[in-house]
């Protein structure tokens, strides 16, 4: 007789897995039995349940003679569909169980399992047992043998597609009479199921989903609060996940290394994609947050004391409370960097919210936990080709003045800046110059500009535009290069008849600009004065900073 293939489900309860059974029992090289090691389950735990002693005196309750004689014992049909409910996987299991025949995951939200959980027994995270889900998934994937996941809402929303899909995953045909079933009690039912199936025995097939659901009992909110990050884990994995990432692919990102980073996000470090805020954070709410671009060069942060020394004026100016102190701010980046192994060609998003608020609402009195502080550091080139150079356009967004917002504070509100950007991208430029309320060249959307006319370094008063870091430096080596150097209002007109012009910010560095509006800014090249202090900044760099702890240079 040939030995028949084993199809192992495991789900948490009340996750439409006894529907799912009916389903694979109506095919015709199907049998089905459910829940086999429940009585192995309430030995080993000792749990109570109103069944418990009828269980035990009907079912096998040695889990390994179980294993071997039930689960992959004889039978008459090719295949054998096992419910298994995860938390039922006890010690002292063989491990046979898990090696053999073909394993898939059922996972259902936690928001719909648990207020129709606690009819028979009192809701709890052990009873719920998604922790014991990952487990198993975990020790399958270490395995080699990866189970496929599908979710309840699958089934529910499409169920032809959702088995269909599963067939596949297991290797075996679909048959249309998965669809339907009789309504009632089914031979395939446990002992248990006058206290846990009277839903489902009035079904026929997979019901849609209501619309709109019950309210959720608030007494069960810290259940969910525990289970959902489980749910979620494996929705992940799933087979919906994967069929809409088809749809809809992840977009590559510009470093590849990216996609496993750690960042700082309150007093943690979270991996990137949970790494978030919440939604009661001021920068959701209003955009009310200060930040600071910093650069990672050979084991040193450049410039960290003068960033530090404007985040703060920043928070001073927009009156935040309870902000964390330097050294906290610089543990807290020390400790990112270090955790992803960055210490050379990385680029540091410093930023700092006003905080969480206990309501939605725009006054700062509702930010009562203190600030947030945000250490997202990337692998990161320049952003620019400081070799070749840079094409600028002259948006029609205007600069903000300071009688609006002062552009002195270094705030996240960069919707200005965005619609110039937009500008900038729409006329495939790389930025977009920015003009003050008097036309007059304030910087572009992410960087301060300079110009060379007839040997001298000119640059717009930081009246409207912020005083940035590397402008700073690069205003101090023009001087020290012994160029004249000039602050004042300049024209449009003026960079578009330049003899060189380029842009700087921690995230470029020094870029050369050569097209503005169409008009080829001196040959066409990078310009001489622009190579002298491209260089002059490069060997800056490599001379100061403040060190990383623990760096060692190879």
């Amino acid at each position: 007789m040939e030995e028949i293939k084993v199809i192992h489900s495991w789900s948490a309860p009340r996750s439409l897995s006894t529907s799912l059974m009916y389903a694979f029992a109506q095919r015709d090289d199907m049998e089905v039995i459910d829940e086999p090691l429940y009585a192995n389950f309430l030995r080993v735990t000792g749990i109570e349940r109103p069944y418990r002693d009828e269980l035990l005196s009907k079912m096998e309750s040695d889990g390994n003679k179980v294993v071997k004689d039930v689960i992959f014992g004889p039978g008459e049909k090719k295949y054998r569909f096992c419910k298994h409910i995860a938390k039922q996987r006890v010690p002292g299991l063989t491990d046979e169980l898990l090696k053999k025949g073909k394993h898939f995951i059922l996972i259902r939200n936690p928001l719909d399992i648990l207020p129709s959980f606690d009819k028979v027994v009192p809701p709890s995270f052990f009873e719920l047992g998604l922790s014991s889900l990952v487990s198993v998934y975990s020790e399958l994937c270490e395995a080699g043998n990866p189970p496929a996941i599908i979710d309840s809402a699958e089934l529910q929303e499409d169920p032809e597609a959702a088995l269909r899909g599963l067939c596949e995953d297991l290797d075996i045909p679909f048959q249309a009479a998965m669809l339907k079933w009789e309504a009632g009690p089914k031979s395939a039912d446990g002992i248990w199921a006058p206290w846990w199936y009277r839903s489902v025995h009035k079904s026929t097939c997979f019901q849609p989903p209501n619309k709109y659901p019950s309210p959720f009992p608030s007494s069960l909110y810290g259940l969910l609060e525990q289970s959902l990050p489980f749910y979620n884990m494996l929705r992940q994995k799933s087979r919906r996940n994967g069929s809409r990432a088809a749809c809809f692919p992840q977009p590559s990102l510009p470093v590849p290394a990216n996609e496993k980073l750690l960042s700082w996000v309150g007093d943690e470090i979270l991996p990137r994609d949970s790494a978030k805020v919440s939604v009661f954070d001021s920068v959701v709410q209003g955009g009310d947050s200060v930040w600071e671009g910093l650069r990672v060069y050979k084991g040193k942060i450049f410039k960290l004391e003068e960033h530090l020394d404007r985040m703060f004026d920043s928070a001073k100016a927009l009156a935040f409370k309870n902000v964390p102190t330097r050294e906290e701010v610089k543990e807290a980046i020390f400790k990112t960097l270090i955790r992803n192994g960055m210490f050379d060609n990385a680029h540091i998003r410093l930023s700092l919210t006003r905080g969480k608020k206990v309501t939605s609402g725009m006054s700062p009195g509702f930010n009562l936990y203190g600030c947030t502080l945000i250490v997202l550091a990337e692998w990161k080139p320049p952003v620019y080709d400081n070799a070749r150079g840079i094409t600028l356009v002259t948006a029609t967004t205007r600069r903000n003045s300071p009688n609006n917002l002062d552009s002195k504070i270094h705030h996240n509100n960069l919707l200005n800046n965005i619609l110039a950007k937009i500008e900038g991208n729409n006329a495939k430029a790389d930025d977009a110059i920015m003009l003050d309320k008097d036309g007059f060249v304030s910087e572009t959307n992410a960087t301060n500009i300079f110009l060379v006319k007839k040997g001298r370094v000119l640059t717009p008063h930081a009246d409207y535009c912020l005083p940035g870091v590397t402008r700073a430096t690069v205003m101090e080596l023009v001087e020290k290069e012994k160029i004249v150097l000039e602050e004042r209002r300049i024209s449009l007109s003026e960079f578009h008849t330049a003899d060189e012009v380029w842009t700087t910010g921690t995230m470029g560095e020094l870029s050369p600009v050569v097209e503005i509006d169409g008009r080829i800014i001196g040959d066409g090249c990078v310009g001489p004065v622009t190579q002298r202090l491209q260089n002059a900044y490069k060997d800056l760099t490599s001379q100061l900073g403040v060190p990383i702890p623990t760096y060692q240079e190879t």
